[in-house]
Parts: C-alpha cells; structure tokens; sequence
C-alpha cells in the first residue's frame, strides 16, 4: 500500500482540546504501573546481590541472573499482550482486564518482600508482565474509543506523558528507599527492599482505585472480534501492513531509548562523571518526551500523524549518533533532550495513527501490536548494547540511528494518514 492511498488530514482549523477524564485517570493507572517497574529496575538488581537472597544459579554471575530476572517482564509482558488484546476485543470489557492487571501488579509488587531465592523472583517477575500486560493493551484500546480523529492524537499524548512521569520518578523514589536503610513503621523494622516493594504495591492499587472510580466501558465496545488474532503483517497489494509498519518504527524508537541506561558504566567513564550526572541526562530525556507527547499528539490532530511519526525518527537519528561523540556531560544532557522530543513526536502520533486504522471491534488487538514492539525494543535495546560497544563506544548509537531513519523511511512509503469522518466533506464545503 502506498503512503498516499489513504489520504490525509485536511482539517487544519483549531479545535477545542477534548481531554476526558477517563483518559486522565488511565494515564494515572499507566503512571503507576510505569514507577512501580522503573522502581524494581533499580532495586531489584541491590536485591538480587543481597545477603537477603540465595539459590542456584545454574553456575550464572549474579549479574547475568539479575539481568534474567528483570527482562523476565518485559518478554512475558509483551508475549501476552495480542492474546490479551484479542481476549478484551471479544469479550468487549476492557475496564476488567485493566482492573485485573493492576490487581496482579500490586499483588506481584507486595510479593517480591517474601521471595528469598533467584527462581522465586523470576517466577514473581513473569506474573508481573502477565498482569501489565494485560492492562496496557486494554488501557490503550479504551483510550482510542473514548477518543475521536480529532482528539485522539492530544489523548494518547497525555496518557504516554503521563506514563514516563513515573517511569523517571521510580529509579529515584527506589535509589532513596534502598538508600535510606531500615525504617521505624509503627514499631516494626521495615528494609528499604521492603519499603520499596510496599510503596510499588501501594502505587499500584491506587491505580486501581482510580480506575475503578472513573472509568467505564463505552456502550459502543464491540465484542464481534474474530476469532483468529488478526495482526496482518502485509496488506493486500505488495506492501506492509500500516499497522505493522508503525510497530517497526515504535519498535525503533523503543530501542533508542532503553541501550543508554544499559552502558551506563561506560557513558560514566568516557565522560567523568557520576551517577548523578548520568541521572540527570536520563531526566532530561524524560522531561523533553513528557513536554512533546501532549503538544506533538495536539498538531497531529490538525495536521496529520504520519508527517509527525517521520519527522521525529529522522530528528531522532543526528541525536542518537552525536550521543556517540558526545565529549561533556552538557553535550551527552542536551542532546539527550533532543532525542526525547524526536522520540515523542513519533510514539504519540504513532500510536494515534494505529488507532485511526483500527476498527470493526479489534481495537486491542491491533493496537497490542505497538505496545508489544515497544516492550521488545525495550527489552532488545540492553540486549544489543553491551556486545556492539565492545567495537567502539560510538557503534550502538549510531545503529539505533541507522535504525531510525530506516524506520522513517518505513513510515513514509507504507503509511498514510487516515482521514477523519467528514474531512471531505468540510473540503467539498
């Protein structure tokens, strides 16, 4: 399919913002979620060189276990989401399966105070992606049908703005409870191990009150899903499902993002710095992606996505490849923050996109294919990082950005913005 069958937004008069409440409190339950994983990311690995837990392990580094048990969630998280999607699209409830995840996630975060050996915390941590699993590919199909072509884009900003609120605020709530030692809690000695498990838990379930305090299904939630998955990854004339390609790019931009926090101990040492220095660059990447999403997702309302999923993977490539010369911590600081505005201009407008193509009651499953590219690029990014160093500190940033701009390539030849009910007629006007 060419990127122009589809037409394109020819709707550029401004619109009333239309941010819904239900939209508000999901982005909340995301955020949740969201500082309750960045939190463990953090801790768990202190946890796993503990005194505190023991076991075999199958003649594997501490680290290397460590590493198993953290990427545990994200292949369980990303495994299960189409099925997740395709469950929620028959069955036509998504408010339960948000419910659900976030139950798991606050049971799973308690549980990790009680678990004392490596297979108890693999086990723990596999459950966990299950849960979140299921509540991020029934988060974001009920964010696009309380949404319409006109809004879609300022909503999914906000609730992914939302969601990287807590994934910065995690790793330090998590470094100061660890950091802190034993607390006094009414007269009990609490670790800051299980603090920090008992805050994610307690993150977690206010999620869930949330939740269920405003959010509903919408009558018009379909439950005439197929009963096959239905992730096409061609279409019908010779070239790749837009969908698809949209994961691919989300896919990159994943990627992007997660193999710096997985170097960190050579970005410290090329730049002299510390970990404070390093936690600011992270910040700033955070701050720039949560300042983007909701302003970028606004104008790809107005004037079309596709040209904003582009623009961003190819702003993003020059960022990534300097993060590899970078020779300061300014330097490494600023273009981290230019990496996250290209990062949000392509996920947000990304995920709107994928919703303006989903319809006919299959809106989870078609969707779970973005959220899952972006749990693997996550997941993949530390992966790939440590090994492509090996031959020079500048190689994995300058493959994420041969990877971004082929991904924007992707986008423009494959994928084309979708027009909005009654666009043409408003042309014919």
């Amino acid at each position: 399919m060419s990127a122009t069958a589809i037409g394109s937004h020819a709707h550029g008069e401004d619109r009333p913002v239309s941010l819904d409440r239900r939209v508000l409190a999901l982005g909340a339950a995301r955020l949740a979620d969201s500082f309750g994983n960045a939190l463990l990311i953090v801790v768990l690995p202190l946890y796993v060189a503990s005194e505190r837990v023991g076991g075999p392990k199958l003649g594997l580094s501490v680290a290397v276990v460590s590493g198993a048990i953290l990427a545990a969630f994200g292949v369980f998280d990303s495994a299960v989401q189409p099925f997740a999607g395709r469950w929620s699209d028959r069955a036509g409830k998504r408010r339960a399966f948000v419910l659900g995840g976030l139950v798991v996630l606050a049971v799973t975060n308690a549980a990790f105070a009680g678990a004392h050996t490596y297979l108890e915390l693999f086990a723990v941590r596999a459950v966990q992606g299950l849960g979140v699993g299921a509540t991020v590919t029934a988060s974001v199909a009920l964010i696009n049908e309380y949404s319409t072509p006109d809004d879609r884009g300022v909503n999914f900003g906000v609730f992914n703005a939302l969601r990287l609120v807590g994934f910065g605020l995690g790793p330090v709530v998590g470094g100061v409870l660890v950091g802190g030692g034993s607390y006094d809690v009414l007269g009990h000695v609490v670790s800051g191990f299980g603090a920090s498990f008992a805050v994610a838990a307690v993150a977690a379930a206010v999620g869930l009150v949330v939740v269920v305090a405003l959010v509903r299904d919408p009558e018009s939630t379909s439950a005439a899903a197929a009963n096959d998955l239905n992730i096409a990854v061609f279409d019908g004339d010779g070239g790749l499902d837009p969908v698809f390609a949209l994961g691919l790019a989300t896919f990159v931009v994943a990627l992007g993002i997660a193999l710096f926090a997985s170097i960190e101990p050579a970005i410290n040492a090329r730049l002299g710095q510390g970990a404070e220095a390093f936690g600011l660059e992270f910040g700033v990447f955070v701050a720039a992606f949560v300042l983007t999403q909701p302003v970028a997702g606004r104008l790809s309302d107005r004037f079309g996505r596709r040209g904003f999923v582009v623009a961003g993977l190819v702003l993003a490539a020059p960022a990534l490849v300097a993060q590899g010369f970078a020779a300061t911590p300014v330097e490494m600081a600023v273009l981290r923050g230019v990496q996250g505005v290209g990062a949000a201009m392509a996920f947000g407008p990304a995920l709107a996109l994928a919703g303006d193509y989903a319809s006919g009651g299959d809106d989870a499953t078609r969707l779970s294919v973005l959220t899952m590219a972006f749990g693997l690029g996550a997941g993949v990014g530390p992966i790939v990082a440590g090994p492509l160093a090996r031959y020079g500190f500048d190689v994995p940033f300058v493959v994420a950005a041969l990877l971004s701009v082929a991904g924007a390539v992707v986008v423009h030849t494959q994928v084309g913005d979708v027009d909005p009910p009654g666009a043409e007629a408003a042309v014919d006007d």
